[in-house]
């Protein structure tokens, strides 16, 4: 068993899935796209290559056995020595048959080991993984709107089955297809040797095979591309429908149903027509297929008839075009499976291959920190609406000043945001922190200096001490816990156990922190906040869903927190925001009024409108 383990762990050491790359953007074509991948690891495939070649010859070497074999036992008795058996069999032919049971036994045994060892052991693990992988590191590189615009559960999909289908393609091509080929034209060429007539039908039948491929198989390829996009569909929306299960329950399943249902219903109609081709095209191989074995038993018996050719020819001819009959039909199989993974790989390339709407400068430095120092110069930016979110905005805010932003629902406040931490570009203007224009640094090195909570806080399915210690490489347990307390969450998170005995911080919170109520999720998002500890802090509706009393308990640690900082909050809530340095009144993407808190209540104005209506002044 050592030493069986040690070839597998040979073979399965062949590819790195996991290593690292400058640059996980592929080709968009689909020729450029596989190669792009194929490449990464050729000699795996083109040992797969030589394995197909060299496994058809020894397959048709093996039937061609028959033949002989059946004209060695036919002379044996001819020439009287039935009676001296084995014995005079071998001292007779024992070479020859030596030499076949060699290649049947053992090189044949041998070739084939390899090639499974190949598929299984390398290429499946290896290549199949190293494409999710880095079809994956391309993808959330991609900017938040690429996300918001698709379905999670769409997306997901086709990344996982992108190194599935571009790797079983190779598989059937290299393995089936090019050993069908092989194995034909070898079949070919050894019926030529035995009689020309046998030779022109396989050759006939090679044609007609080709014109039912060359005809079907376009048809399939699109069925197949339309049939993964479809299905991708119904798959987007079973997670879309599973991630938010709670408002599933709330309003019935009965819409959901039909959400769903119209999905499997637009793939189930582009199954019918695949499926239609399908079935025509094995419907007119097997007619080709029992022309063709008809007719060379037919030329194969009269040889012998004339005299021409032995008994055991017209075996070997008859088990190697049935070989190859049944061979046909796997191609024909293979060749289906073949062109759907097209389908599907240039359906998962559509959606992987695209290029980043966000994307670094080439050689970008990385951002360095200095102050908090940050400008908007004539910022305009419009989701691609005629209407503008922020139009042509100009703020400056100094190092370590507390901003808080206001204004209605709309006004382009967490647009302001996401502006700032380059989820977006901007369509024209600049962002500049400490002179630095953001969209000329490395977003990750940008974006490490931002701790930010939203009001729809983002948890995964992880632990509560993973969530808190999110994008930390090696979080401290200490850390975590005082983040914890500042976020008024020790006290509950202690209390919290989950079905499979996990305790306090090591409690899975469920898919989006399902497991938690609304202020549990917040004060989480704001541990995470405390424990990255970055000098710009951007709170957009961090507290909304607090009661006064944890809220008020959780300000007084933030405003610790807040210090040396530069700071963004943007509440409805005026009285989470009035002791800040500088208020901004947002509206239609535009700053109508900024000031403290106490300049804008002592003026008419949208502010003071927002705090009367508040505090019932």
């Amino acid at each position: 068993m050592q030493l069986v383990d040690a070839v597998f762990r040979f073979f399965e050491g062949w590819i790195d899935p996991f290593k690292p790359r400058d640059d996980y953007e592929p080709p968009n074509k689909f020729l450029a796209y596989v190669w792009h991948y194929v490449s990464q690891v050729k000699w795996a495939f083109m040992a797969l290559l030589i394995y197909g070649f060299v496994n058809a010859v020894v397959e048709a070497v093996v039937f061609s056995y028959v033949g002989q074999l059946v004209d060695l036992l036919t002379q044996f008795e001819a020439d009287g020595k039935h009676a001296t058996g084995w014995a005079g069999l071998l001292a007779e032919v024992g070479n020859k048959l030596l030499i076949m049971f060699f290649v049947v036994a053992l090189l044949r045994a041998a070739v084939v080991t390899f090639g499974a060892l190949i598929e299984e052991q390398v290429i499946v693990p290896g290549f199949f993984m190293m494409m999710r992988w880095q079809s994956h590191k391309h993808v959330i590189g991609q900017s938040l709107s690429f996300f918001q615009n698709d379905l999670a559960g769409r997306i997901s999909q086709k990344v996982f089955q992108s190194g599935m289908a571009t790797g079983d393609m190779m598989i059937s091509l290299l393995q089936v297809i090019w050993f069908v080929v092989i194995y034909a034209v070898t079949t070919a060429g050894l019926l030529f040797a035995l009689d020309w007539q046998l030779g022109v039908v396989i050759a006939v039948w090679i044609a007609a095979f080709y014109a039912i491929a060359r005809y079907f198989i376009p048809k399939v390829r699109d069925h197949a591309r339309k049939s993964a996009e479809t299905a991708s569909g119904v798959s987007g929306r079973m997670v879309d429908s599973y991630s938010n299960i709670q408002t599933v329950k709330l309003h019935g399943d009965a819409t959901q149903d039909d959400f769903i249902l119209d999905a499997m219903h637009a793939h189930q109609q582009t199954i019918y027509p695949f499926t239609r081709t399908l079935t025509l095209m094995r419907v007119s191989l097997a007619v080709v297929n029992g022309v063709v074995i008809s007719v060379v038993a037919t030329i194969a018996i009269d040889l012998w008839l004339s005299e021409q050719s032995s008994l055991g020819s017209v075996a070997f001819v008859l088990a190697l075009v049935l070989r190859l009959q049944l061979l046909s039909g796997r191609l024909l199989g293979n060749l289906n499976g073949f062109f759907r993974n097209v389908g599907v790989t240039q359906n998962t390339m559509e959606l992987v291959a695209k290029p980043h709407d966000i994307q670094d400068e080439r050689d970008a430095p990385a951002f360095e920190f200095k102050a908090g120092m940050i400008e908007f110069q004539n910022v305009s930016f419009h989701y691609d609406k005629v209407d503008g979110i922020i139009d042509n905005l100009n703020l400056k805010i100094r190092p370590g000043e507390k901003i808080g932003i206001v204004g209605p629902s709309g006004a382009g406040k967490t647009t302001l945001l996401h502006l700032l931490m380059r989820f977006y570009d901007p369509e024209s203007g600049v962002v500049l922190i400490d002179g630095q224009e953001i969209s000329q640094v490395q977003q990750d090195s940008l974006r490490s200096n931002f701790s930010f909570v939203q009001q729809d806080v983002q948890l995964f399915h992880r632990s509560v001490f993973e969530n808190i210690a999110q994008g930390s490489g090696c979080a401290d347990k200490a850390a975590v816990t005082r983040a914890a307390k500042l976020a008024n969450a020790h006290e509950f998170i202690m209390q919290l156990e989950d079905g499979k005995g996990n305790k306090g911080y090591d409690v899975q919170v469920g898919e989006r922190g399902v497991k938690l109520s609304g202020g549990q999720r917040q004060r989480i998002a704001i541990a995470r906040a405390l424990y990255r500890d970055a000098p710009i802090l951007v709170l957009d509706e961090a507290t909304s869903q607090l009661d006064s009393g944890v809220e008020e308990a959780i300000q007084e640690n933030l405003a610790t927190l807040m210090a040396g900082k530069t700071v963004f909050v943007v509440a409805h809530r005026l009285s989470t925001i009035s002791r800040l340095d500088r208020l901004i009144v947002l509206d239609q993407g535009k700053i109508i009024d900024e000031g403290t808190h106490n300049d804008l209540i002592s003026k008419p104005g949208l502010y003071a409108d927002l705090w009367a209506s508040q505090t019932n002044v």
